[in-house]
C-alpha cells in the first residue's frame, strides 16, 4: 500500500500545469504540498460530484491537462461519471482514485463493498480502457510521468493508507476557487 502523503507529493512533483480538481481525502492533503494553487479546484461539499466537474473542464479546455483526485468512497457515490467519462473519452483527464476502503473524511466507516469491490475493472467496463491499479509507491512514480503525457482518458486506482498525524478537512469555498480558476482559465 501507499502512504496517502507520498502519492499527493508524487502528482505534485510533477502535475506542471495541469488543472487539479480534489475532494475528500485527497483534498486533506493537497492543500498542504501544492505548488499551484490557484490551478487548483478543491470540490467542497460536493461529494462524488468531482470527477464529473473535472470531465466538464477537460472538455471545455481540451489544451489543458485536467487531473483529479477523487477518494473511493466519493466515486462510490458518483459511479455513474465513470460511464459518462468512457463515454466522452476526454484525451486530458486523468482520474485518480485514492482507495482506503473507508469514509475517511466522515470518520472512518467501512466503505460498502470494502475489499470486494474493483474499481479498476469497473472503469474499464465503463469505456474507460486505460485503467490501471498501484499498491507500490516505487511503481506508480515510475508510471506516472507516462501517465500524464497520456492522450488518452486515464483512470489510476491507488491502495492507500494514512498515517496517524493525517491532515483534517478544512472546508473552504468551493465558489471562490471556481471564480480565481475562471479567472485564470479565461485570461
Amino acid at each position: 500500500m501507499i502512504a496517502a502523503i507520498d502519492a499527493i507529493n508524487a502528482i505534485n512533483d510533477i502535475r506542471g500545469e495541469a488543472v487539479v480538481v480534489t475532494t475528500m481525502t485527497p483534498a486533506r492533503y493537497w492543500k498542504h504540498v501544492t505548488t499551484r494553487p490557484e490551478l487548483d479546484l478543491p470540490v467542497y461539499g460536493g461529494m462524488g460530484k468531482a470527477s464529473s466537474l473535472a470531465l466538464g473542464l477537460s472538455i471545455a479546455r481540451p489544451d489543458k491537462k485536467v487531473i483529479v483526485l477523487d477518494g473511493d468512497g466519493s466515486l462510490l457515490m458518483n459511479l455513474g461519471s465513470l460511464v459518462t467519462i468512457g463515454n466522452q473519452v476526454p484525451p486530458n483527464l486523468l482520474h485518480i482514485v485514492f482507495e482506503d476502503g473507508v469514509y475517511f473524511t466522515t470518520g472512518g466507516q467501512t466503505l460498502p463493498g470494502s475489499g470486494v469491490v474493483d474499481f479498476v475493472t469497473i472503469a474499464k467496463a465503463a469505456g474507460i480502457a486505460s485503467s490501471i491499479g498501484f499498491n507500490d509507491l516505487e511503481d506508480f512514480s515510475a508510471e506516472l510521468p507516462v501517465l500524464i503525457r497520456n492522450s488518452v482518458s486515464t483512470f489510476v486506482n491507488l491502495k492507500i493508507y494514512h498515517y496517524d498525524d493525517a491532515p483534517g478537512l478544512d472546508m473552504q469555498s468551493t465558489s471562490d476557487a471556481v471564480m480565481r480558476l475562471r479567472k485564470i482559465l479565461m485570461a
